[in-house]
Formats: structure tokens, sequence, C-alpha cells
């Protein structure tokens, strides 16, 4: 038992979870819990009237913030399983407020959380930059945007499934990557991330 557990830890490492890890995992989950909330109402509401009229995927342009999670935690974290957790966590709150979506945002929490989580894994959870943070953004977007057209845009055109998968990749690429990058190198300007790697900015760029 003792071999196998340290053949998992070389061979993913920052695996251990400390109990500071949990705590701000957990902030972060909540409070993009009532974020997605909030963000639901957007999209249904002001987003679906300006751009229905002349063209609906151009409402995925605000997409990126429901990434966010799945880049911004292994960011700031930098352990296995930071992504899936606060994605999944903000699901499930964001559920339990209320939305038009139901239960069904829990299946979109743990695809996304884990389709962000493969941007570290590719790098076996050493790399903690724009480069995996990018890579995140661009598969966890790929996912909620096939995940939308399967379940509620199937009947659109070719050039608008297009579009849309393109504008959400976009959106989450500069909201959920690069904003993620530059939230971390924020936070740890202002000290409250020194006990956390992520403190040391110089290796996010």
């Amino acid at each position: 038992m003792f071999n196998l557990r340290e053949r998992l830890r070389r061979l993913i490492p920052n695996s251990r979870w400390r109990t500071v890890d949990i705590v701000v995992a957990s902030v972060l989950a909540a409070a993009f819990g009532v974020i997605f909330w909030a963000w639901g109402l957007l999209w249904n509401g002001p987003a679906a009237a300006v751009f229905s009229g002349f063209f609906p995927p151009a409402s995925a342009a605000i997409y990126g913030v429901w990434l966010m999670p799945a880049v911004l935690a292994p960011l700031i974290i930098r352990k296995a399983g930071a992504g899936l957790y606060a994605e999944l966590v903000a699901a499930i709150i964001s559920a339990l407020l209320g939305t038009t979506w139901g239960i069904s945002v829990l299946w979109y929490g743990l695809a996304e959380g884990l389709a962000g989580e493969l941007g570290f894994t590719a790098f076996g959870y050493r790399r903690w930059g724009m480069p995996q943070a990018l890579l995140a953004s661009v598969l966890s977007g790929l996912t909620a945007a096939g995940l939308d057209l399967y379940y509620y845009y199937a009947d659109w055109s070719t050039d608008w499934k297009v579009s849309y998968v393109a504008i959400v990749v976009a959106s989450t690429m500069v909201i959920a990557g690069l904003g993620s990058v530059l939230l971390t190198k924020a936070l740890a300007g202002t000290g409250v991330l020194d006990r956390f790697p992520s403190g040391r900015v110089r290796d996010l760029v």
C-alpha cells in the first residue's frame, strides 16, 4: 500500500490538500455559485433580449464567467482536483439558489470542471502559468459549448453552431483564461496568497 501511494504521489504531484486549500477552494466556489446564479438572470434576460433578434450565438460573449472557477482555483491553490472541486461546488450552489436549467447545471459543472482539469493534467500538475490556463479554458469552453448544442441548440444551422462554439471558446479564453491569470497576479500582489505558491507571481506569465 505504501509503495502504491508513493507511486501515485509521484505520478500526480500536488495532490495532498491542506485545510487552507479546502477553505479557499470552498470560498471561491461559494462566491462563484452566487455569480453563476446572477449570470443566469443576465443570460436569460438582457443578453437574450439584445441578441435574440439578430444573432443568438452572440450571447455567448458573456459565457466565460461560468468557466472561471475551473481555471482560477487551480492557479491559486495549485493542487490536483482544484478546478473540478470549485466548478462543481459552484454549480451545486447555483442550483440550490435556483436556475432555469435545474439540476442539469450539476452535470455541466462536473463536465466543465473535468475538462478544465485536463489543461493542468497535460503538464503533470507541474506548470501553472498562462499556457496551462488558456488550455484549460479552451477545453472547458469546448465542453460547455458541446453540451449546449446537444441539449438546447440542436436545431440551429451549422453556421450558427460553429459561430456559437467559436464565441464560447473565445469568451472563455479571455474571461476564464486570461482573466484568471490577471486576477491571481492581482491577488498575489496584495499578499493574500502568501500561503500559496501562487503568491510568487513571476511564473504566471
